[in-house]
């Protein structure tokens, strides 16, 4: 049997159903906007070739824009995402939660996650949940928007609502850094970690066009505690206005930035190496350098 973690009420901080409701309503359209999405997928589809194994049995959470399942690594891929929002026909296909990964523990021999777990509330027990359903020395493999993402358009709408309001409300969900991950690999105890990132930057005509294309690939704002209070024309003309004078180039469109994170890490494994103990080398930097070791409260002779 598989049970579910509780998500504490101290780090909610996306509403899910929202969520939801917002990759639902992009589905249909999805393609129209899911430029970043194909990136991503190339990506780690590049990555994943790279790799001298084979997976019998994987799991793709999240079904836009996923990695084909008749990848000649792949044996049989499942795919996991919230009911009603698949943009792919995928099959087999599990109707489930991010957040609660109806997983049997160590069934998987690879996990993997295109631009899909950024609106998770408790992304340290996620990920943790992934570790437990990989198999010993499975690979989990994912994309994940970073801290760099849509960082203009943040800065613009703090200095509107500041300018207009007199204060500042979350517009822009806050996005994990590389640090961070790395961090957050190592807790959910993920071997031999590799976390590196790309900044994709996309011009547009106007903020509207930006606006339109955050809301095809099915995101926006989740935030649970967002102010409520629709805005109306006259902050979207100053934010278009601020945002054009702060970050258009010579030809007048305006840039956006994507930072996009790939994370890499394995479930423990008795081969995998391990870092030597302090200590224990057996050749000196010194010698390696061709150099002479001098120990420490000796003096060098003149």
């Amino acid at each position: 049997m598989v049970t579910s973690p509780q998500t504490s009420n101290d780090i909610l901080i996306f509403d899910r159903e929202l969520v939801k409701h917002k990759r639902q309503r992009a589905a249909r359209n999805f393609s129209d906007h899911d430029f970043l999405f194909q990136w991503s997928k190339n990506q780690l589809c590049e990555r994943l070739h790279d790799i001298n194994r084979t997976f019998d049995t994987a799991l793709h959470i999240g079904s836009r824009s996923p990695i084909s399942a008749h990848h000649d690594k792949i044996g049989t891929m499942f795919t996991l995402d919230l009911p009603d929002t698949p943009v792919e026909p995928c099959a087999p296909y599990i109707q489930a939660s991010e957040e609660f990964l109806p997983i049997a523990p160590k069934s998987m021999d690879l996990i993997l996650s295109n631009l899909n777990l950024h609106t998770v509330n408790d992304l340290p027990g996620t990920l943790l949940q992934i570790r437990n359903s990989l198999k010993d020395d499975g690979l989990f493999m994912a994309s994940i928007f970073g801290g760099e993402t849509l960082h203009e358009l943040r800065k613009t709408i703090a200095e509107i609502e500041l300018s207009m309001l007199g204060g500042i409300s979350p517009r822009i969900a806050p996005f994990a850094d590389k640090p961070q991950m790395g961090d957050l690999l190592q807790r959910a105890n993920l071997h031999l970690p590799i976390i590196d990132s790309e900044i994709i930057t996309v011009t547009y005509d106007n903020v509207f066009k930006l606006l339109h294309d955050v809301r095809g690939m099915g995101e926006g704002n989740t935030i649970i505690n967002r102010n409520k209070t629709p805005l109306n024309k006259e902050f979207f003309m100053r934010l278009a206005q601020k945002y054009h004078e702060n970050f258009a180039e010579q030809d007048g469109r305006i840039v956006a930035s994507f930072e996009i994170i790939f994370l890499h890490g394995w479930a423990p494994h008795s081969s995998q190496q391990k870092p030597l103990r302090p200590g224990s080398a057996k050749n000196s930097l010194a010698e390696a350098l061709g150099s002479t070791e001098i120990k420490t409260g000796e003096k060098t002779t003149p």
